[in-house]
């Protein structure tokens, strides 16, 4: 497999609904919280990549574009854009979409490092 269909077949998508136990008093999603399930999303798209452990070293940068609202369903998509010898860069995107209406529209970008490490949790190449 080429480290191009690698990548694409490790693209993660997951679907959550916004309740209101995850809102702020402004009825929008918590940026935690959001951070939470962006680096989830990054987690598992590193992991599927490598099949290997591996361990959230920054989270390089996290735009919040639009707030999210509550009851609405967002998208978390995770694609792996740069693979180095023990590290590699996820991009995470939440997309919202309303309930009851067509469309959808960006809401936060992030990019999230990992390392392969191993029992000892020292770093070890990733295997390409």
């Amino acid at each position: 497999m080429t480290l191009d269909d690698r990548i694409q077949a490790s693209e993660t998508r997951i679907f959550k609904a916004v309740f209101p136990n995850t809102t702020n008093h402004y009825d929008t999603l918590f940026g935690g919280t959001a951070m939470h399930m962006m680096d989830e999303v990054a987690f598992i798209t590193a992991t599927r990549f490598s099949r290997q452990v591996m361990v959230t070293v920054s989270s390089d940068k996290i735009d919040f574009k639009k707030a999210i609202p509550a009851g609405t369903i967002v998208e978390l998509i995770g694609r792996v854009s740069t693979v180095g010898n023990t590290s590699l860069k996820v991009n995470v995107e939440i997309y919202i979409e309303q309930m009851y209406a067509e469309g959808r529209e960006l809401a936060v970008h992030g990019s999230f490092t990992f390392v392969a490490i191993d029992e000892h949790k020292k770093p070890v190449r990733i295997i390409k």
